[in-house]
């Protein structure tokens, strides 16, 4: 198959950023799959074609981002990025009253930081080759729910710096999407629960007393959601439009039911929209 030119992906140990690495590589793209562990490096080789590279890519580390940036632009041999997609990224859940603050910073650091960083150091090959930039947003970043007040924050965030650097790049061409998940069948969900539960178990007495019972309803919610997400390839799909299509959109919102709840979250008064909300996951 001929080479469609090369892609860099972030988070692509599992989950979306896998099902995407996998299904690039099999229309041609020559992938550059980022990874934090050699075994899930090797894992992707094995079911993929020579052309996708595994690259040690941890985002929250500065020096890591550069050198996986240089073994990049080292194996292009001058050549250009047709495409960059920012998927890695963490969920901190929890109440905001009593969330850590070093967790929020490690919320913010990995989900609006890290996204900047790769960015800035695979932009001068992106130019090159006038390639595009796929970010991985969320529902979350346009509705935000209970206890979920910090990865709300950091994909609302996500929006903004995607609009800006969409401005900020038109003049060479360089176009930048978002694509707006929301449940979708991903590791990420149980291990955001896990990550949950190992937080709740922290809490003081205090805290449990106060919202036991919403952190409860709001499990059982998401545990109902998740039963009923969809699957990676509508992700997969919307991520090769952004890096394919002749006039890609500037957002896609993709998952069961997510264009319906956003527009009818935008539609409703505030109030309105928290007591939809409440009611969905078993608030009181």
């Amino acid at each position: 198959m001929a080479d469609k030119g090369a892609v860099v992906i972030t988070g692509a140990s599992t989950g979306i950023g896998a099902a995407c690495a996998l299904h690039l590589d099999k229309l041609g793209y020559r992938v550059f799959a980022g990874i934090r562990k050699a075994a899930d490096g090797e894992s992707l080789r094995q079911r993929a074609s020579a052309r996708l590279v595994p690259v040690r890519l941890d985002i929250s580390d500065e020096t890591e981002i550069g050198q996986a940036a240089r073994n990049v632009i080292e194996a292009l041999g001058g050549g250009g990025l047709a495409g960059l997609v920012n998927n890695a990224g963490i969920v901190v859940g929890g109440m905001l009253e009593f969330l850590p603050l070093e967790a929020l910073r490690l919320q913010l650091e990995v989900n609006v930081v890290g996204q900047i960083a790769v960015t800035q150091a695979f932009l001068p090959s992106l130019r090159k080759a006038r390639g595009r930039i796929v970010n991985m947003g969320s529902v979350s970043g346009l509705i935000s729910g209970p206890f979920t007040g910090a990865y709300s924050a950091s994909k609302f965030a996500l929006e903004a710096l995607t609009d800006s650097l969409r401005l900020e790049l038109r003049p060479w061409k360089i176009h930048v999407s978002i694509v707006e998940p929301g449940f979708i069948q991903t590791p990420i969900v149980s291990k955001s629960l896990a990550a949950a539960e190992a937080l709740r178990a922290q809490l003081p007495e205090e805290a449990l007393q106060l919202y036991g019972t919403s952190l409860r309803a709001v499990r059982e919610g998401t545990e109902r959601e998740a039963a009923k997400a969809a699957s990676t390839e509508v992700v997969v799909k919307a991520v090769v439009h952004a890096l394919a299509a002749r006039r890609p959109r500037t957002r896609y919102v993709v998952g069961n039911h997510s264009s319906f709840q956003i527009a009818l979250g935008r539609a409703l008064p505030d109030r309105w929209r928290d007591a939809m909300i409440a009611r969905a996951l078993g608030l009181k």
